[in-house]
């Protein structure tokens, strides 16, 4: 039998790795360059015209040849907050909060390095993508932003205890619960108003250059410092997360309403409610 990872085990491997390189989000993310069609020419771009091998097919190439792409894939994953056509293969209630018990050991173990991590966004960022964002320790964002937990009209669904911490921590609770109850995007002045984001800049193209001149100043700092400031944080906000929520989440996941959410959302149409 294969012993699965715990969440403290994800969350030493992720600062280990953290330690010798800089580490980026990852998801479906072959799939998503297959969507771009890129040939040869492509993956060489103007660095490696010359270079006497093929090198299609060659993903890490593009943060160099494709740099665009590669940037809007990864606010892609803000955007989707999470794969939606994936819980049509769950079947009871319990699924899916081994399903939160999984996001929740990614998203812990993010929150748990012991470096400074900074969330650059730009466009949607909505369900998931917001408790990403949240457990980040600095947020910027594009002058394009939209950020929500808007669950209420989409999936029907609830958001877990830890996770409704964490925004809280930030907004504050009301705002964390206005938000989440109206299901509204928010734009990028009322999240720099509200505190969600501590800085917008000027345009997209600027996001990226803030956010390495940022972890550039970040680097000049104490590291001591730094990592006690954060798992004093990390301390507070997982006393204030531990709250009994499996019942929740099953009587949410486990609804009619919400596989009709599911549903609505993937055929893109209006959710009809039963309560």
């Amino acid at each position: 039998m294969t012993r699965r990872s715990t969440g403290e085990e994800t969350r030493k491997a992720l600062q280990s790795a953290a330690l010798e390189r800089i580490l980026v989000l990852d998801g479906a993310m072959g799939t998503m360059i297959q969507q771009h069609k890129f040939g040869e020419a492509d993956f060489r771009g103007e660095h490696f015209a010359d270079w006497p091998r093929d090198l299609r097919g060659n993903n890490d190439l593009l943060s160099l040849t494709q740099p665009q792409a590669i940037r809007a894939i990864h606010l892609a994953y803000f955007e989707a907050g999470a794969d939606i056509a994936e819980f049509r293969a769950f079947r009871t209630a319990a699924d899916f909060v081994r399903y939160e018990q999984r996001v929740e050991a990614v998203i812990g173990g993010l929150e748990a390095l012991e470096i400074p991590t900074i969330a650059a966004l730009a466009g949607p960022c909505t369900g998931g993508g917001v408790f990403l964002a949240s457990a980040c320790d600095l947020r910027i964002a594009a002058p394009n932003l939209r950020a929500g937990v808007p669950i209420a009209r989409t999936l029907g669904n609830v958001a877990t205890a830890r996770n409704v911490v964490r925004l809280a921590a930030i907004v504050g609770a009301a705002r964390a619960k206005e938000w989440m109850l109206t299901a509204r995007l928010v734009d990028a002045a009322e999240a720099l108003r509200v505190g969600f984001v501590s800085e917008v800049v000027a345009s997209v193209d600027a996001l990226a250059p803030r956010a390495q001149a940022f972890a550039e100043q970040l680097a000049g700092h104490a590291p001591r410092t730094m990592r006690a400031a954060k798992e004093l944080y990390r301390r507070m906000l997982r006393a204030q997360g531990a709250i009994e929520d499996r019942d929740i989440l099953e009587a949410c996941y486990g609804s009619a309403d919400f596989h009709e959410g599911v549903e609505a959302f993937l055929e893109k149409r209006p959710a009809k409610w039963k309560g």
